[in-house]
């Protein structure tokens, strides 16, 4: 039996964010602006570990880079809302189009993951792999959030 913990992981986190979407999308005021600042954080938490762990794997395998490749560019791309974001306020009309504009690419993003990157990533690595990932991505999430409380979007991280 595959050892999928890191796609379990990875899935539990698409369904929070998810779930925070929702959330933002149906608040107002300052309510918006608290739930959108912890969806940012969360998502740059998750993408960094994921970058990290199942990210750095795919790009070794050469079936696997062109995937892992395009994924890494959605991060930045989602990154990049955010920065965006940070500079409007949160019930002007240009914040409004841009969030929904960042939840469609987003919510795009983790459904191609969970539909064709993670089956793909299941079958081509073995269960030590998946073990080692899922290891590595629950030990660098946490970190990752103490991190993104204090980074900017386009930060460069360590």
């Amino acid at each position: 039996m595959t050892d999928a913990r890191i796609f379990e992981d990875l899935k539990a986190d698409h369904d929070r964010h998810r779930e925070l979407l929702k959330a933002i999308a149906g608040a107002e005021g300052d309510k918006r602006a608290a739930l959108f600042e912890d969806f940012r954080i969360e998502v740059t938490a998750h993408a960094a570990a994921e970058e990290e762990s199942l990210y750095a794997t795919m790009l070794g395998k050469p079936e696997l880079r062109d995937e892992a490749r395009h994924s890494v560019s959605e991060h930045k791309e989602i990154d990049d809302f955010f920065g965006e974001m940070l500079e409007l306020e949160t019930d002007s009309p240009e914040w409004q189009a841009t969030f929904e504009e960042m939840r469609h690419r987003y919510e795009h993003h983790i459904d191609e993951e969970e539909k064709e990157m993670f089956p793909a990533a299941a079958e081509a690595l073995s269960e030590i792999e998946q073990a080692r990932l899922g290891n590595i991505f629950e030990d660098r999430k946490p970190k990752e959030l103490e991190a993104a409380e204090d980074a900017q979007p386009g930060d460069d991280r360590d």
